[in-house]
């Protein structure tokens, strides 16, 4: 009987997984146990075992792919087994769901907008007269969900010419100016100025003198006909404010025989005063419109002979003066574009989420590193000793934890969580990105201890070799870029955790010390503290320990 091996959740985030390699090929025999591939995940790139024993009869994902977890992997059975239906089964069951979701999508569709259309009919009759018009907030860019009337340039009473402005209306984008697409008096405003509504709610209504609006609106209220002829014009139509143009939006203007003439307000403006016609000029913008390059670049018939005169000018300017040789650089513009991976992708959501959750607030302090580097050279003379001054960062942090136990917290809805272990995260660069592996229970650790286990997982993880549960669980997190010669940065918050703390080079300068300029070893710490969970004066309180620590390395070995 075969068996279908789906792409597996090899990690509590997992959300799909891409195929690095496969080290079983199709017809291979397979035992339990065996290796069948290597797995990329959000995280790691990790070796998947097959729990089945048979031959590989099919491989669904290929190398260097991606699939969603739980998407068909693979199928092991006998020799010569037909799988052809567990394939069909598997697309089949893929597609299902959102089959199911997209028929149920069209039911719905197709029922509303047939009984859409009956009571649109039906309100047109009894409701809305035909010569009535309700304006919706329309749709001025194609990420718009709601809009906001910076100002009305109509009010209600006025008299509007279809092309006339009736609002100018603020986007996710830029402001904008609205036309009306309709002759009538304004008989209702349904945003008032400096309030916002999603698309298609009631702007206005527009119609003859006396209508009785507030049966209008109970009419759209309960279904009636709204205007999405606006709307598409608009959309059609709208262009962007640039303050540039002074926010200049598609106006028109009409000749002789009657054509409309797109120009922004600002083209029209210069136009005027220099005298020209805006028939005579071309547009360079959507649609023909004419902007303000396109009036300052056209030159008038009767701008001819003034042209002339300049250029006679020109001329005997530069037979005094020497020309000047710019020198033109010439190459080609190239881009390449690399997949991201699910690595890649991950820091990035997780990154993007930590910073717009957490409230970020930063502290600053300098260590005089004097003593800590001559304990460590004392340290590392010990055989099979070898301490960096990452490893007492770390030391120092952790212990500091402990006496400042608000800093070792996690934020939650409804409560504060303080962890009573100190797990220390460590952050790792590799190729891909950065991962955080963690050192469990960093204050119970001695030096050497730390040394150790730190200098192991940053080789698991640049060989890919981090196991998940090696990378969770984190309370607090150190970034160090010192041997990149960063002598001070800040780090985005390593969620859950309320801190994290980066670390800059060491530098030698001038110190004050007993009132004498002296050179001294200092080095700058940057504690980013979530403001949900640390005040200041704690983070502050927590460096000032971190410090003395660090100053005084005997006392962490007490």
């Amino acid at each position: 009987m075969a068996e279908v091996v789906n792409m597996p959740r090899l990690s509590d985030t997992m959300e799909e997984g891409v195929v690095a390699k496969w080290l079983k090929q199709k017809g291979d025999k397979v035992e339990e146990g065996d290796i069948l591939a290597e797995i990329e995940t959000d995280k790691a790139t990790m070796e998947f075992e097959s729990f089945h024993d048979g031959v590989l009869l099919h491989i669904g994902i290929e190398e260097g792919e991606g699939a969603p977890v739980d998407s068909l992997l693979a199928i092991i059975g006998e020799e010569g087994e037909d799988v052809s239906d567990l394939i069909e089964k598997s697309k089949s069951g893929e597609n299902t769901e959102e089959s199911k979701k997209d028929e149920a999508k069209e039911d719905s569709s197709t029922k509303e907008d047939s009984s859409t259309e009956a009571e649109n009919e039906s309100q047109d009759a009894e409701g809305i007269p035909d010569n009535v018009e309700v304006v919706t907030m329309p749709r001025l860019s194609d990420t718009m969900e709601e809009g906001t009337v910076a100002t009305w340039l109509k009010k209600v009473g006025d008299e509007v010419e279809e092309g006339d402005i009736l609002a100018e209306i603020e986007t996710d984008k830029a402001t904008m100016e609205f036309e009306s697409f309709y002759s009538g008096e304004l008989l209702h405003i349904g945003i008032d100025e400096g309030e916002s509504a999603p698309v298609d709610d009631v702007l206005a209504i527009i119609g003859p003198s006396g209508t009785d609006v507030e049966a209008i609106l109970k009419s759209v209220k309960s279904g009636g006909k709204s205007n999405k002829k606006s709307d598409q014009k608009a959309s059609e139509n709208a262009s962007f404010s640039q303050e540039s143009e002074n926010q200049s939006e598609e106006n028109t203007t009409e000749t002789n025989d009657g054509e409309r003439i797109f120009a922004s307000p600002l083209a029209k403006k210069i136009a005027e005063e220099k005298g020209y016609k805006l028939s005579d000029i071309k547009g360079s913008g959507e649609n023909g419109r004419i902007v303000k390059k396109d009036v300052e670049s056209f030159t008038s018939k009767t701008d001819a002979p003034k042209a002339s005169e300049a250029k006679s000018e020109d001329k005997t300017q530069a037979k005094e003066e020497k020309p000047v040789e710019t020198y033109v650089p010439a190459g080609e513009e190239s881009f390449e574009e690399v997949k991201n991976s699910q690595m890649r992708k991950t820091i990035a959501k997780r990154l993007l989420e930590s910073k717009n959750a957490a409230p970020h607030y930063y502290l600053n302090i300098e260590v005089n590193m004097d003593n800590a580097m001559a304990s460590r050279k004392q340290i590392n003379e010990m055989p099979d000793t070898k301490v960096s001054f990452n490893d007492l960062v770390i030391k120092a942090s952790a212990m500091a934890l402990r006496k400042h136990p608000q800093v070792n917290t996690q934020w939650k809805e409804d409560v504060m969580r303080y962890a009573k272990h100190i797990h220390i995260g460590v952050a790792v660069a590799v190729d891909e990105g950065l991962v955080v592996p963690v050192l469990e229970f960093a204050d119970q650790q001695t030096l050497s201890q730390i040394g150790n286990n730190v200098k192991s997982l940053a080789g698991k993880a640049r060989n890919k070799k981090l196991q998940p549960q090696e990378m969770e669980g984190s309370t607090f997190t150190v970034s160090n870029l010192g041997m990149f010669g960063i002598t001070e940065f800040t780090s985005i918050i390593n969620q859950p955790n309320s801190c994290i703390l980066s670390v800059g080079a060491i530098v030698e300068k001038p110190v004050v010390k007993n009132g004498e300029i002296v050179v001294g070893n200092t080095m700058k710490l940057t504690l980013a503290c979530d403001h949900r969970t640390v005040d200041g004066a704690t983070g502050a309180k927590f460096l000032q320990t971190l410090k003395t620590y660090l100053e005084n390395p005997v006392t962490m070995l007490a």
